[in-house]
């Protein structure tokens, strides 16, 4: 996926996407779920990405498909085991992301003691830009951050309401698995989450980021 960062396109192309959870207060408890002692992350493929102005795919198979709106770092050197206070140097930046989530599937396994990978899994469920803005450039511990559907604002919080702030997080996720070049973290949701329907136009932004867009369609 092409992307803009520093001046010149690049070809995004990570190993892996890597979703923390429940990492925002109001959101763990809009979920009902108990606030994590330790960061918590599942994964999502790489070709669940598309680029800003493209068209998520809600798939026939599920009957309700939300939007998440997370902030994302993503990796610009090969990192293993790496301490918080490092973590910046490793980072190629951050950008917008939302991550997309079959809520109907992924509730259905949770309830059957199943993994939930399906449910975040498909094909352009990682929509991800405007562009990259380098990590050197920006401070993203208090950053607005937001979501609207058709105009209308459903997510709204600040990055500084993270349980766990980006560099641990980063930090925590070193010491279970190396994160290669491109590698993507997406950082968690604020409260506010919901379904896309057929027709829905998406703007996901962060103060001093950018604002990602993209339209929603049922797959025929």
């Amino acid at each position: 996926m092409l992307i803009y960062s520093s001046g010149k396109s690049i070809d995004l192309r990570p190993t892996k996407i890597i979703a923390v959870a429940r990492n925002y207060l109001e959101h763990a408890r809009e979920m009902k779920a108990a606030l994590p002692d330790e960061p918590t992350f599942f994964l999502k493929p790489p070709s669940a990405l598309i680029p800003d102005e493209g068209v998520v795919v809600l798939p026939a198979r599920s009957s309700r498909v939300d939007y998440e709106v997370e902030l994302a770092a993503v990796i610009k050197e090969r990192l293993r085991k790496i301490p918080a206070r490092d973590i910046e140097k490793y980072l190629m930046g951050y950008s917008v992301m939302v991550d997309v989530t079959a809520r109907d599937i992924q509730a259905k396994a949770k309830k059957e003691g199943m993994p939930w990978a399906i449910a975040k899994g498909f094909d352009t469920f990682a929509p991800l830009g405007p562009k990259i803005v380098p990590a050197g450039d920006i401070d993203v511990s208090k950053l607005a951050i937001w979501l609207k559907v058709n105009g209308e604002y459903k997510q709204r919080g600040n990055t500084d309401q993270m349980i766990f702030p980006v560099d641990e997080l980063i930090s925590y996720i070193s010491h279970i698995m190396t994160l290669e070049p491109m590698d993507i973290i997406a950082t968690g949701t604020p409260s506010g989450i919901g379904p896309m329907s057929h027709g829905d136009e998406i703007e996901a932004g962060i103060e001093n980021i950018g604002v990602l867009r993209f339209s929603s369609l049922r797959e025929q």
